[in-house]
């Protein structure tokens, strides 16, 4: 029965598959091909009666009208997380809550129904309880599997713009590459390679989207992305304005480890999310969170330095290659976990960075930090432990 009240994870209805198909092994390239799981969880929303019970059932189409909202005006937006195996077995989901609370963030900024964080880990929870989600997980570490949901309005009044009147969310899992062996797999450099954006092109701006994981950020980027990896770069360094503000690096976060200029002061530096063209990573969130009270004393060979969350540009940037003052650089996400960067190349110059070829850099100790925690290592209340 439908409820005003809000969705809950109390009452699930399952119809499970009957037809399971075999998990190969994982790592391997038929694993990988994988693009989801058996199941699927749904649930629909209306705005006469409120969330309906939460379905289970096998992995399938949707069935979304060509008048549906979404396909008009991008009433959409969609999560990622990963759920992780540890090495006693268990599942874990990597601060959970925090990513319903960005979907929360997300919905409202689209014009949609909301569900609480917390109904919304509970949901997930119980997609991961069956059988087939749970050992596509591998037994072996590392083993991260994303799970996403993603709040889909499916509007089946006349195509009027309007709020929509009905809506969907919708959970699936797939297995993912591990980004960091795909790059050495390459034969090149461990680090990512980008491609500062072209002038004229935005990826976000101030009043816009930027901050919100809609599809709308994604899509229009993608005419650049594209461009860019046809001529051997991996992702787009997004700057804005005129002084070209660096904002993020494809879907991730960027980071850079400097001296500053005017202290000479060892610095991790990301920019500012108070313009609103950056998406609030909860990776970025994390690393910043790790490393303000872990570096700032020294950490093996690596020596102390100071977190901050600056605005710069591309010319900072080079100012410092120039002056020989950049340590490293990396990105984060979902996606790429924490990835070094090797060169960022813009439309005058090469930006060599250095990536050091061991675990004493401070991008691999970061990693190495969120990977203890991800598989359950490091006891730590970021780390969520799925029932059962």
């Amino acid at each position: 029965m439908a409820s005003k009240a809000g969705l809950t994870a109390t009452t699930i209805h399952v119809i499970p598959a009957t037809n399971l198909a075999p998990v190969p092994t994982p790592g391997t390239e038929d694993y990988l091909k994988l693009a989801h799981t058996d199941h699927m969880l749904v649930a629909k929303w209306s705005a006469q009666n409120g969330w309906d019970t939460p379905h289970i059932k096998p992995y399938g189409e949707l069935g979304i009208l060509p008048t549906s909202s979404c396909l008009h005006y991008a009433t959409e937006c969609f999560e990622g997380l990963k759920a992780y195996r540890g090495e006693d077995g268990k599942l874990r989901l990597f601060r959970p809550d925090q990513k319903g609370e960005r979907l929360e963030m997300s919905a409202k900024r689209a014009s949609l129904p909301t569900v609480q964080p917390d109904q919304l880990k509970h949901l997930i929870e119980k997609l991961l309880e069956l059988k087939a989600p749970s050992q596509m997980v591998a037994q072996d570490l590392p083993s991260p599997v994303p799970v996403y949901p993603t709040d889909h309005c499916g509007n089946r009044k006349p195509m009027s713009f309007g709020t929509p009147q009905e809506a969907l969310l919708f959970i699936v899992a797939a297995p993912y590459p591990d980004i960091s062996k795909t790059i050495k797999a390459r034969g090149q450099s461990s680090g990512l390679k980008l491609l500062v954006s072209p002038p004229g092109s935005a990826r976000s701006w101030p009043g816009g989207v930027g901050y919100a994981k809609v599809g709308a950020n994604y899509g229009p980027s993608l005419e650049a992305h594209n461009a860019a990896k046809a001529i051997g770069f991996d992702q787009v360094l997004w700057v804005f304005g005129d002084d070209q503000s660096v904002t993020e690096a494809g879907a991730s976060n960027f980071f850079i480890i400097w001296k500053n200029k005017q202290t000479q002061e060892l610095e991790l530096v990301t920019p500012t999310l108070n313009n609103h063209l950056i998406l609030g990573g909860i990776t970025r969130k994390s690393v910043l969170e790790l490393a303000k009270p872990r570096l700032s004393t020294s950490v093996g060979d690596l020596a102390p330095l100071k977190v901050s969350e600056v605005d710069f540009s591309m010319n900072d940037i080079e100012e410092a290659s120039d002056e020989g003052r950049i340590v490293e650089c990396f990105v984060s996400g979902t996606a790429y976990f924490i990835t070094p960067v090797s060169l960022i190349k813009t439309a005058s110059a090469n930006i060599e960075i250095p990536v050091p070829e061991n675990d004493q850099s401070y991008a691999a100790t970061i990693k190495a930090w969120l990977e203890s925690i991800t598989y359950g290592l490091e006891s730590h209340e970021w780390s969520y432990l799925v029932p059962g």
